[in-house]
């Protein structure tokens, strides 16, 4: 009856909604501190801002962490879950490209690695240590190698929170049963990548 601005709503009209009645309606069905949720999707999705591959990642966990809140009043009418699985999909999706990419970049570096060692090494240790740019190739290949694995961090957490929340005894309901199998699946060919990176660090 009484709202900030009527439907129907486009994104934008909708968070703006969230904002402006947050304390007096929103922040008693869900935890206050959410309201961080809400400025952040509006922040990257409605001001015309161009979102980069991490921040999409960044906006979809904001998003499930909202539609999971919002879980704990209702389903509405199964909306909700189908909406959780679609962004769930979404950041899977995302992730495991993002996963493959960096595998990727890894594996042609473990090539050049080899390559290298198979060349003649003409300048002494001396003359390494002066060059800056080996220095800067080094730490470039440093931080090549913890993206790897803070990426696979991120996707054996993502999948491990759905597996775990479905076995546990405080199961969220609306947690779709192909879901839960997806996780599951993707921890099994998850294993399998790990098992190459743990090798190619070993070598």
């Amino acid at each position: 009856q009484i709202l900030y601005l009527k439907p129907p709503w486009t994104l934008a009209n909708l968070l703006k909604c969230y904002k402006k009645h947050w304390m007096a309606v929103f922040g008693y069905v869900v935890p206050r501190s959410l309201l961080s949720t809400i400025e952040c999707l509006y922040k990257h999705l409605c001001t015309g801002k161009t979102v980069d591959s991490s921040t999409a990642g960044i906006l979809l966990q904001e998003s499930k962490k909202l539609l999971h809140a919002f879980s704990s009043r209702s389903d509405y009418n199964g909306v909700l879950p189908r909406a959780y699985a679609e962004v769930n999909k979404l950041y899977q999706t995302l992730t495991e490209q993002d996963l493959s990419e960096d595998i990727m970049v890894l594996s042609e570096n473990a090539v050049c690695e080899k390559m290298e060692a198979m060349t003649p090494n003409l300048q002494n240790t001396e003359e390494k240590k002066s060059h800056p740019s080996f220095h800067v190739a080094q730490e470039n290949r440093h931080q090549e190698i913890w993206s790897v694995l803070e990426a696979v961090w991120n996707t054996i957490n993502l999948y491990s929170v759905e597996v775990f929340q479905k076995l546990g005894p405080n199961a969220v309901t609306f947690t779709a049963k192909s879901l839960f199998e997806e996780a599951f699946l993707g921890l099994q060919k998850l294993l399998a990548a790990v098992n190459d990176i743990r090798e190619g660090i070993s070598r």
